[in-house]
């Protein structure tokens, strides 16, 4: 090989260096930028380093046989770019949705972690009264029957509060593990919504919370799970009450529309803020102030119970949503109609 023709492969060498390192320059900058792009990059950079180098290395001698490495070129430039185009676009997608999943991940963890500090404080303050009244019947301190029946009517209540949450509890972990498997069946609405209505009554009578039930005539069944429908309405209603100021209304209502029944619970709390409207069925969420109308000595309960409603609509096949009203909040439950009800 004569000098000239080394002079050549090594100015090829240099101008194929220079093409790549052109190209990784131009890399970083669009690292930022879509992911597309950069696989584009990543694929034209080498071959255009050795298309440079060969040209250059041939002295610019375009013969026969450099045309025909040209054609090949081409070809393999036509398979290759719109491969790296493809495989940008599925390793985009790809990475957006690992983030997405971490994020929901980060998310449930969070949300996991709140509900856990909720419960830890809310399991607390019913076990002390108990643990406290028990002391206080054991020491002798409380001694007359009536005080006596008072004190185990408290225990009982506080026991029957500490069993809800544990219910709770148990039914949330059977809904995010994915475990709840609901035996779909035609429910009559109007006996759903009677049941839910007559379990909440004393807690909204207790709060001065007026109840009332519009069900139109159209309405007679759905495809749901009974007990489980009940519980979703009980949640909703029971939400609900809890923050309707006294003197306030709590409505339900069902109809049929789109081939749908719908359930609805609507409340006079004032609304709900925007911000919160997006949390409202994550676990232990509980609002913000400006929703709150607890009063002193009156529990705001776990934050599960909208939770444990979607997931059992979810369970259903059905819907769930809530959208502000003038002076309240109106919380919509939606599922299939039985064909011919």
């Amino acid at each position: 090989m004569s000098a000239l023709d080394i002079g050549y492969v090594l100015l090829g060498v240099a101008c194929s260096v220079a093409a790549v390192a052109l190209g990784v320059l131009w890399l970083r900058r669009m690292r930022a930028r879509a992911l597309v792009a950069s696989l584009l990059l990543l694929t034209l950079t080498p071959m255009v380093a050795v298309i440079v180098g060969i040209v250059v290395a041939s002295g610019f001698m375009f013969s026969a046989e450099l045309q025909h490495s040209a054609v090949i070129w081409v070809a393999v430039a036509v398979v290759c770019v719109p491969s790296a185009v493809w495989l940008g676009r599925a390793l985009a997608h790809e990475i957006v949705w690992e983030r997405e999943a971490r994020e929901r991940e980060r998310q449930a963890e969070l949300s996991r972690r709140r509900m856990l500090a909720w419960l830890s404080h809310d399991l607390r303050t019913p076990v002390s009264g108990v643990l406290a009244m028990a002391e206080a019947l054991e020491d002798g301190v409380v001694e007359s029957p009536d005080d006596v029946k008072g004190y185990a009517g408290l225990i009982r209540s506080e026991t029957n509060r500490l069993a809800g949450m544990i219910d709770d509890l148990f039914e949330l972990a059977r809904i995010d593990a994915g475990d709840l498997r609901l035996e779909l069946e035609p429910v009559p609405v109007a006996e759903v919504l009677r049941n839910a209505v007559q379990a909440s009554r004393a807690s909204a009578d207790r709060r001065g919370v007026r109840l009332e039930v519009d069900v139109s005539s159209d309405v007679t069944q759905a495809l749901g799970e009974g007990p489980a429908l009940v519980r979703v309405v009980r949640n909703l209603l029971g939400n609900a009450i809890r923050h309707t100021p006294a003197d306030g209304v709590v409505t339900v209502a069902a109809g049929r529309a789109d081939g749908e029944v719908w359930l609805s619970v609507e409340d006079t709390c004032g609304g709900i803020p925007d911000v919160d409207i997006p949390y409202l069925f994550d676990p232990a969420f509980r609002g913000t102030s400006a929703r709150e109308t607890e009063r002193e000595g009156d529990p705001t309960g776990a934050g599960m119970g909208l939770t444990i409603a979607h997931g059992l609509v979810d369970a259903q096949h059905g819907s769930i949503g809530v959208r502000n009203l003038d002076d309240g909040c109106r919380f919509e439950v939606r599922l299939p109609a039985v064909s011919g009800s």
